[in-house]
């Protein structure tokens, strides 16, 4: 790789995960990072940069090559050879893929770290020409205050290339091969579990990773705080998680057309697992306790209505979108109320 020009690439989303793995994808010599920020942007431009703790590299600091408040300066900094999108999927609330238009050339691949199912085709309607590459992450990172990211354990990503969702279009060649480039920049950095996936595969570890999230996210808000290892020992709530997860395989199974890899995790397994995890609160609780948006769509709605068309019903997680969908309304017209 060093025998070519260093790519550059835009990160979009400078919090915990686009921050950690935008310092391990800089390296001047094959990439140069540059960051879009928003609350955190005084910060990182006062510090010259990030602070990086983190398990696996110890603490750093990352100096990106550029730094951007605003869009119009991020696109004329361009051109970009991967933009990375890794903000919260809320298509209920504001369309990312137009947010990023200004920023997309004709070669450049979208690079999509955000957590659901159905993330990929805003975009691909808007960019039908561009590489889009799907990421799923298990990394967890926190950002403890504006420019300071911790990285608390795990690194791997798992990537692939996105046309339709089931790859029945087959899989393009230069989609395929940005794909490789970008595990290849992230490799070096010392992300050694960065997996390179076709796309009904990658789409498989999407649903994989929905069974955890549907069924984990929203049953930590309906208990009123409990935390995955709290609900994972107690019985109710396993068989109750158990039948979450269960109902997320048969839909993926369902849209698929084939059976989960035997490779992935069990929901017994996954769930045997989480009894010894003694931090795990899910993302959706604490967007909850802080009053912030949830991702009900991607997390519950998406595939509830991909599983439906399929064929199937997941009454379990119908209920809990329902639920949380109605509780989250009414938090905000009471919000709205109370400011009058």
């Amino acid at each position: 790789m060093s025998t070519s020009p260093p790519l550059r690439i835009l990160i979009v989303g400078a919090g915990a995960i686009g921050n950690f793995y935008a310092s391990r994808l800089h390296q001047p010599s094959h990439a140069l990072v540059s960051l879009l920020a928003r609350s955190n942007y005084d910060a990182i431009v006062q510090n010259g940069g990030v602070l990086m703790r983190t398990r696996d590299f110890g603490n750093y600091h990352f100096t990106p090559e550029g730094v951007f408040r605003k869009a119009v300066d991020a696109a004329k900094a361009g051109p970009w050879d991967y933009v990375v999108v890794s903000t919260k999927a809320l298509p209920d609330i504001s369309d990312d893929s137009d947010a990023i238009a200004p920023y997309i050339g004709a070669k450049t691949a979208i690079v999509l770290i955000q957590n659901g199912l159905g993330v990929e085709e805003p975009y691909r309607t808007r960019f039908p020409q561009n590489v889009i590459i799907s990421a799923v992450t298990v990394a967890s990172a926190e950002q403890v205050e504006p420019g300071v990211v911790v990285q608390n354990r795990w690194t791997r990503i798992s990537l692939g290339p996105y046309t339709d969702g089931l790859g029945v279009q087959g899989v393009l060649s230069v989609g395929d091969e940005r794909t490789r480039r970008f595990a290849e920049l992230l490799t070096a950095g010392g992300i050694k579990d960065a997996e390179v996936y076709d796309e009904r595969m990658l789409q498989m570890v999407r649903w994989h990773k929905i069974a955890i999230n549907a069924a984990m996210n929203p049953s930590a808000v309906l208990s009123g705080g409990a935390g995955n290892m709290i609900m994972a020992k107690d019985a109710e709530l396993y068989n109750h998680l158990l039948s979450c997860m269960r109902e997320v395989f048969r839909g993926a199974e369902a849209v698929l057309g084939v059976p989960i890899s035997s490779k992935l995790a069990t929901p017994e397994r996954i769930l045997e697992s989480t009894k010894r995890n003694t931090d795990g609160r899910p993302s959706m609780l604490l967007d909850w306790e802080k009053g912030a948006p949830m991702e009900l769509e991607v997390i519950l709605g998406n595939p509830i209505r991909l599983a439906r068309r399929a064929g199937v019903e997941m009454a379990r997680l119908e209920s809990m979108y329902a639920l949380l969908k109605m509780a989250q309304r009414r938090r905000k017209d009471l919000s709205a109320k109370s400011k009058l």
